[in-house]
Formats: structure tokens, sequence, C-alpha cells
């Protein structure tokens, strides 16, 4: 700016250059100023359509409560849910969502968060002190009526927390609407619904990428890694961590043949870090590969190394092809150690958590390889497919019939 100031000044006339220059400066002024105005429409904007989805929402709940109701208290069949979708588009021919679809879809919503199934819990009869049999804590959807008569949705989560159905409600209006509708249909539990809702707002997820995140079971997989946290870390840091790994990992998006080595696997993550991050989770930042450190004259090198923007540490990846052996866990607590000292800010930066991703492993094993360690080690699996469900096993063709099939074409 000042340079072209003082050419201007040099090759203009005295009554032109004055002129030059503040129109410079009122165009440098109104570009900055534009910029603020346009932050301030973009802001108005989100917020307008955050609100237009939220009072959406409430209207397609409030008519799946008034379908309920009125089908419950006259015998209604489903042909009155029809009739009402005509009616409606008659009346309101200039909005959408009244189709005879989405009406049903209002009514399934109402219902999957208000009469939602008890499930059996897996493991309901446990074993206490005496060895006689207990019965767990509430299944996930089981209700209940509190004090203020206001439904209570009882969730098998750290501290036992109670969400009501106006708690729920603040969650759904949140997402649109096709993500919802995509949820009940694909979630088996309150609780797993719930859990992709607030992914869902945390990680600004697209509908497709919802559906692979729900395909890929993310849910029963999350927080499922065999840890030693609970013992080395304090205990609110202890129980973020747990929930930041899986077990297992799916790397769907690597191509199999081409990994024959640990090398070959840590350099397809890399060519594919976009997807890898979205698989380790929100807060993973990518700090390096084969990372180098020097301890005692000699040169060591770390597979993959992390940071955790929301737990505020280092985690150290190490890679290993086959079936976990119990002294992988003896080497990364030497690599944590390292970390801590040379590169961790000590004042800033919470321990450095190490993960290893090994592609078989004997989960009583990895618990006594944890167990003795000072340093938070966790250890999972790694797979390359989503396994098929066991109830769908059964129905699907085997080797043989598919050869047998093929013949026949």
């Amino acid at each position: 700016m000042i340079f072209c100031s003082i050419m201007l000044l040099f090759f203009g006339t005295k009554k032109n250059k004055i002129l030059i220059i503040i129109t410079l400066k009122i165009s440098t002024t109104y570009k900055q100023w534009l910029k603020e105005i346009k932050d301030i429409v973009a802001v108005s904007k989100y917020k307008a359509a955050i609100s237009v989805n939220e009072h959406l929402l409430l209207m397609y709940w409030k008519l799946g409560q008034v379908i309920v109701e009125k089908q419950k208290q006259h015998l209604w069949g489903d042909a009155v849910i029809e009739q009402l979708s005509i009616d409606l588009q008659k009346s309101f021919p200039e909005m959408k969502g009244f189709s005879r679809t989405n009406l049903f879809n209002c009514k399934k919503l109402f219902l999957f968060y208000t009469n939602t199934k008890v499930q059996q819990p897996v493991g309901q009869l446990a074993k206490d002190k005496k060895g006689n049999s207990t019965k767990v804590q509430p299944a996930v959807g089981q209700l209940k009526n509190s004090k203020n008569s206001d439904t209570t949705i009882v969730q098998p989560v750290v501290g036992q927390l109670k969400i009501t159905i106006p708690r729920a409600l603040k969650l759904i209006v949140q997402i649109p609407w096709s993500h919802n509708i995509l949820i009940i249909e694909k979630t088996n539990s309150l609780t797993e619904a719930l859990f992709y809702i607030n992914q869902t707002i945390e990680n600004n997820w697209s509908r497709n990428l919802l559906l692979n995140q729900i395909a890929l079971d993310v849910y029963n997989r999350q927080g499922k890694a065999i840890t030693n946290f609970s013992k080395v870390l304090p205990a609110k840091l202890s129980s973020n961590a747990i929930q930041v790994l899986k077990d297992p990992y799916i790397f769907d998006f690597l191509s199999i043949q081409k990994i024959v080595t640990e090398k070959n696997l840590e350099d397809q993550l890399i060519n594919h870090i976009t997807k890898f991050l979205l698989e380790l989770g929100k807060g993973f930042a990518f700090v390096g590969k084969q990372y180098h450190i020097e301890v005692g004259k000699k040169d060591y090198y770390i597979d993959l190394l992390f940071y955790h923007l929301h737990l505020r540490c280092y985690v150290v990846i190490e890679l290993k092809m086959g079936d976990f052996k119990p002294e992988y866990a003896g080497k990364l607590s030497f690599y944590l150690s390292a970390i801590d000292d040379m590169i961790a800010n000590k004042k800033n930066d919470n321990a450095t958590i190490g993960i290893i991703l090994c592609k078989e492993k004997d989960n009583v094993t990895a618990e006594y390889a944890v167990r003795g360690l000072k340093k938070p080690i966790g250890i999972a699996q790694y797979d390359f497919i989503k396994s098929i469900p066991k109830n769908l096993q059964s129905g699907l063709p085997s080797i043989a019939q598919l050869e047998k099939q093929l013949k026949n074409i």
C-alpha cells in the first residue's frame, strides 16, 4: 500500500495524486468492511437455517404425536394418515413434508423416542462376589416416570445419565430431517440413536457419511479397546481417552492386495490420511510417520505419531501385521517415555498415549501385557472390511452354491 502510494505520487499530478491515494484507502477500507458484512450475513444465514430446521422438526414431532394419540383414541387405522396427507397437501400446497410417507415417518419418529421397546442387554445375569446371579442395570430404552411425570429414558452410560424426552428432542432438532429418519431406521436402541445424533452434531456429518458410519458400526466399536487407562490416567482423562479408542478399526478404504508388509500398510494409511483420520475419530492431528527419535545415541522410528486436540496429548500408533505379542507393549512403553521427555510440553500436555493396532489379538494376553505398565497403552485390532453380522450369514449362499448357480447361467 505504501509502495503503490509513493509510485502514484511520483507519476501523478498534484491534483490527481491526492484523489488516487484517497480512492485506494477507501477501496481497502471498503473491502475489509465488506468482509465483515459478509461474515455477519453468513452467520445470520446459518442461524436462520438452524432455526428453520428446528421449527420444522418440532412440527414433525407434533404431527407424529397427534397422529399417534388420535389413532389410539379413536382406534383409527393407517387409512386416516393417507387421508390426512391428501387434506394437508390441499390446504398447504406451497409446503412440502405432508406426503403419506413423511407423515408415517413423523409417527415413526415419535414412537421411537417415546415407546422404545425394552431390549435384553448383553450379559443380563452377572455374578456377585459370592458367585450368585444378580441383575444388571435397566436395559437401553427402558422407560420410567420421574417425579415430575416427565418420561425418562435410562441409558447405560457412565454415571447412569438420564435423558428425558424434551432433552432428547433438543438434540433431534439440531440435525436435518433426513438424518433423523436414517438414524431411527438403522439403529436398534435409543442410546445408539443418541450416539449418532451427537456424533453428527459434533462432526457435521453429511447424510452419506452418517450412513457410512452406521454401516461400519462405529457405535458398537467405540471405547472397546483393551487399555490400562483407568489405572494410569486421572479419572476424567481416562474416561475420555477410553471413548476415543475403537476395536476393531475398519480400514475398508485400503487395497488389501498391496499390503504385504507393515510399511505397505503404513504407506497406504498415510496416502488415505483423510479417511484414516475419519476412522480414528475427531480430534486426531497427524504429526508424522516413521517419526525419528534418538535415545542413547541410537536411532528409533515411531510408525505413526499424532496429537489429540481434545485430550491434549501425543498419540503413538504402532502397526503390526500379525498377532499381538506381549513384547510389543514394552517397546511402545519405551516410545511413550521418550515422547514425554523429548517432545511433549510438560506444562500443557497430558501423558502420551500409545495404541497398538494388530491384525489379531488374544484379549487375555493383551490384558496381561498392559496390566503392570505405568504408561497408558491401548490394544485394538484392525480389519479391511466390516464383518457380516451372524444373523445374516445363514441367509447367504455358500461358495459351492454360487459356483453352481454361475454354471447354470
